[in-house]
């Protein structure tokens, strides 16, 4: 995630904890405390530094790249492997589309070409219900658009219909099906019946419990239960009965002139606290479509901020806004999987002291019945997570009528929690979190891990102090938690954790890579995003920022989480000048690792490139590319690895039929 969004809402708004709060109930319990770095590894009690004792895990054998400065306009990966670009920016995938063309682009082109600044990508098996790893589904997001790099001398101040509208088809998600080819390539079909674009106009379903709530409906929608669109889709998540949940993050950049709402007018808290601009936001599309203005249409934005269900395998379902998961800026919505069917779903809120939230769904997962599946996500209990000073934690639920969700707080129903999540938490006292952006469970060691990129504005003037879960003041670098549901249930209400990761240069006393031997660690990490578990329970982590506190391009970054090697740290791809590294994803048989390159070029323009990449254009193409190991094998092991076929005992689909045989 990039949207470049800094507005914070009102982070310091509610009553979660801060560090001499936490820090004093520690000190009281505990006399001994890890010896730690200057920079606040001191407030980390020991047992939260802790290393697991050593477990059999594969090792990698990799040759780890060295960085690459900020200004090296080229995508590398290490010997013996090589990175394909497999569907760029406009590329054609529907039919009737022409090949791209920036200079005679269109509203109707884009919508039948490969969207812009691709985020999450998911990679689902064809023919459903197989375990294919040379044929499937690519679902990828289209986070936001960058105008001043798709446009020849783009300025907002005088920019189209036309152009408002070829960013709005640029949004929104894509289906393309992919085939690898006998030399070991990947092909895209433009002519697949799969294939699909979701834009900024496509209608989508409102459903679950908020759904036509009178603060949903507008002018043009009475019943409160459709919108045209979702916006700003950044990390996602598959689910067990093959589905992609899609998560809406800085939505509130394309709405317009909160401020002209009246004084009292109860919406206006509501809007502050999700980030409304008071003025002109960053889009401006309301100079054209009255839905972007808030003193027009007061409620368009409370119909974003939420997951959406989309069905890859069959391209004429309705996507859904599934809005029992809660409204927030969601970076991620990934699943957790109990092997008696009940399932968790665990987003983080990507915002500065924001929070952490788990769905627990009321039903079970069907293996024999994928229709009894897709209303799963419409009822259950939504948590927000708390840490403790001790290394343990609890899922608050954010329930009506519990916990001070009540009338006289201002919630009248279940739909109100849901409506104004942050705010709901906010009032339970949730631990405020360094912009908690991707959470994942590794199906190996069944535990949950939770990606906080960074936070410069911990501990300063007016803002919350470091606490346990968040060390460090001026989080720069970013870290990364490693959470332990009790007794293994994903549905469990508390939890235990410890610190996995706190990023940096190796020869920085506040950085930790899971208690390894820092001096022989060459790799440094920054501004953790996005991660994926390999078959072997590897996290390989995409970055999203290095350069500011780092000085290097972004990059992909290997580390056992088990065994001697855990926390050894190793650089796998160094992405294009101005880019991030998004949506990491294996095939299942682990031989294809797929990424998606986003805003190659970011802080340039068409007139004064900072990339060229791919094409060597001056119009850089945000890109998915495909890596493969020369000889054949899994991603990060060497030639001596078994190949994988894509047989039974391989992938997370095939745990799921081990758990439910």
């Amino acid at each position: 995630m990039t949207d470049r969004d800094t507005s914070i809402g009102t982070p310091d708004h509610g009553t979660g904890e801060i560090f001499a709060e936490v820090l004093e109930r520690f000190i009281s319990r505990r006399s001994v405390l890890k010896a730690g770095a200057a920079l606040g590894l001191a407030s980390v009690g020991a047992s939260l530094l802790e290393t697991p004792p050593a477990a059999d895990a594969a090792t990698l054998d990799f040759v780890a790249i060295p960085a690459d400065p900020a200004d090296a306009d080229r995508l590398v990966v290490p010997p013996g492997y090589r990175a394909q670009v497999l569907i760029r920016w406009g590329d054609p995938i529907l039919p009737g589309a022409e090949p791209w063309n920036p200079e005679r682009q269109s509203a109707a082109q884009q919508a039948r070409q490969f969207g812009y600044n691709n985020d999450f990508v998911g990679y689902l098996p064809l023919p459903y219900g197989s375990n294919s790893s040379t044929r499937g589904l690519l679902v990828v997001n289209h986070e936001y658009t960058n105008a001043e790099l798709m446009f020849a001398n783009y300025s907002l101040e005088r920019q189209t219909r036309e152009q408002v509208d070829i960013t709005m088809a640029a949004h929104g998600i894509s289906v393309v099906e992919v085939v690898r080819q006998p030399d070991g390539s990947w092909r895209y079909r433009p002519d697949s019946p799969y294939n699909r674009r979701i834009t900024a106009t496509t209608p989508i379903q409102l459903t679950g419990p908020a759904a036509g709530h009178p603060w949903l409906v507008t002018s043009a929608d009475p019943t409160g239960s459709w919108v045209l669109g979702t916006l700003n889709n950044c990390a996602g998540g598959k689910t067990p009965w093959g589905t992609v949940l899609s998560g809406e993050e800085n939505f509130n950049g394309y709405f317009d002139n909160a401020g002209r709402l009246p004084a009292d007018d109860l919406r206006r808290a509501s809007l502050q606290r999700y980030g409304i601009p008071t003025g002109l936001g960053r889009y401006q599309w309301s100079k054209y479509y009255d839905r972007f203005d808030v003193s027009k249409e007061p409620n368009e934005s409370f119909r974003f901020g939420w997951v959406v269900e989309i069905d890859p395998y069959d391209p004429t379902a309705t996507p859904k806004k599934r809005t029992a998961l809660g409204r927030a800026k969601h970076e991620a919505a990934t699943f957790a999987l109990n092997p008696d069917g009940r399932l968790a779903v665990y987003m983080g809120d990507d915002e500065r002291f924001d929070y952490i939230y788990k769905f627990v769904p009321s039903g079970r997962f069907n293996p024999n019945n994928r229709a009894a599946n897709l209303g799963l996500l419409d009822e259950g209990t939504l948590y927000v997570a708390r840490f403790n000073d001790d290394g343990t934690g609890r899922w608050i639920p954010l329930v009506w009528g519990q916990n001070g969700l009540t009338p006289e707080n201002g919630f009248g129903s279940q739909a109100d929690v849901l409506i104004h999540t942050r705010i709901a938490a906010d009032l339970v006292g949730a631990t405020k979190m360094d912009r908690p952006e991707d959470m994942e469970w590794n199906p190996v060691n069944g535990k949950v891990y939770a990606v906080m990129t960074n936070n410069e504005q911990r501990g300063g003037s007016g803002r919350p102090g470091p606490d346990a879960a968040n060390p460090r003041p001026n989080n720069r670098t970013g870290h990364i938690l490693e959470i332990s549901e009790a007794s293994d249930d994903v549905t469990a209400t508390t939890f235990t954790w410890n610190v996995f990761i706190l990023g940096g240069l190796p020869n920085d006393p506040s950085s930790y890579y899971a208690g390894f031997p820092k001096e022989q660690i060459t790799s440094a990490l920054a501004a953790p995003d996005n991660i994926v578990f390999d078959s072997q329970g590897t996290m390989w982590i995409a970055t999203d920022g290095a350069t500011g506190p780092l000085g290097i391009n972004d990059g992909v970054y290997a580390v056992p989480v088990a065994g001697s090697e855990r926390g050894y740290l190793r650089q796998f791809l160094s992405s294009p000048a101005g880019s991030e590294v998004c949506g990491p994803e294996f095939t299942p048989d682990n031989t294809t690792f797929f990424v998606a390159i986003q805003h190659p070029g970011e802080e340039g323009t068409v007139e004064k490139p900072v990339s060229t990449w791919p094409d060597g254009l001056p119009y850089p193409r945000p890109a998915v590319v495909a890596i493969t190991a020369e000889h054949g094998g899994r991603i990060g092991q060497g030639s001596s690895s078994a190949l994988f076929t894509g047989q039974p005992g391989s992938g997370l689909a095939e745990l799921f039929r081990r758990l439910f045989r």
